[in-house]
């Protein structure tokens, strides 16, 4: 059975897609994804697309990695703006080639007022957002009647916005938090909720390189949330899941390996006689 090409992707010359590419397994994108990258005659693309992805973008498209990371801004989004509209005015179609979803923590909005605003011709593909797919492939339904039946999405990549945020509000029970570019701010996050009477016993999941073969999925409890990450190094890219369907990871995980729990205590030291 064949597939008809989508008419809202025919992404004329001159245009612009912002496509999500999901969190790196290729086989998450969906099918206008996959149209727009065989079309693509530039692609900008962020650090944390998979080289899976970009194997999918037509051979003969000139490929520009555009990427950030956390405290690491390889390319300003000013110049990401400038590239955009250089290739789309020579008349070439391009593709902003972007980690997860466009339009969650991921600058989409911006760029698309910029197209906007200078008359370039866009479309948006949505991917898969990094808290749908981490709590996927870690086996964690991210809300779930019996334990959550709200979630919040958040972004914590620098203490300015972290310290803006609601913390009664995000320290109530039977919800779940998935928090984006936090990892440098977990033992900050941790106080905070513990100050606003979040459990010190909710408890948390860590997924680093989520969907990827390299996948690690952390658990453990708030109270020990930035000890448990330091003990295991986790590190960028990671998502953060808080909240009482964190737990069923242990269970319900299927995708690599089992997840890791906090390190075994040291033992006391004996006493002197």
């Amino acid at each position: 059975m064949s597939l008809s090409p989508s008419a809202a992707f025919d992404l004329p010359p001159g245009g612009v897609a912002l496509v999500g590419a999901g969190p790196g397994d290729p086989g998450l994108l969906t099918l206008n994804a996959l149209r727009a990258l065989e079309a693509a005659e530039v692609v900008l693309y962020d650090r944390l697309v998979g080289a899976g992805v970009l194997a999918l973008a037509n051979p003969a498209a000139l490929r520009i990695e555009v990427g950030k990371s956390a405290g690491n801004h390889s390319m300003p989004q000013e110049q990401i703006h400038a590239l955009m509209l250089e290739h789309a005015r020579a008349g070439r179609r391009v593709v902003r080639l972007k980690g997860g979803d466009p339009f969650v923590f991921g600058r989409g909005g911006e760029e698309l007022e910029y197209l906007h605003a200078h008359g370039i011709p866009y479309r948006v593909v949505p991917g898969i957002t990094a808290a749908v797919a981490c709590a996927a492939y870690a086996g964690i339904p991210l809300t779930h009647r019996d334990h959550a039946q709200s979630l919040r999405l958040m972004t914590a990549h620098c203490r300015d916005s972290v310290d803006t945020l609601d913390w009664a509000s995000l320290a109530q029970e039977r919800q779940t938090l998935a928090v984006y570019m936090g990892v440098a701010a977990l033992g900050h996050l941790r106080e905070r909720l513990l100050a606003a009477g979040r459990d010190p016993a909710t408890p948390f999941a860590l997924v680093e390189n989520g969907s990827r073969p390299e996948q690690r999925v952390v658990t453990g409890t708030l109270d020990d949330l930035a000890a448990t990450a330091q003990a295991h190094a986790v590190a960028s890219p990671a998502l953060l899941i808080l909240g009482e369907v964190a737990a069923l990871a242990a269970q319900l995980h299927w995708f690599g390996a089992t997840p890791l729990g906090p390190p075994p205590a040291e033992p006391a030291l004996a006493q002197a006689a």
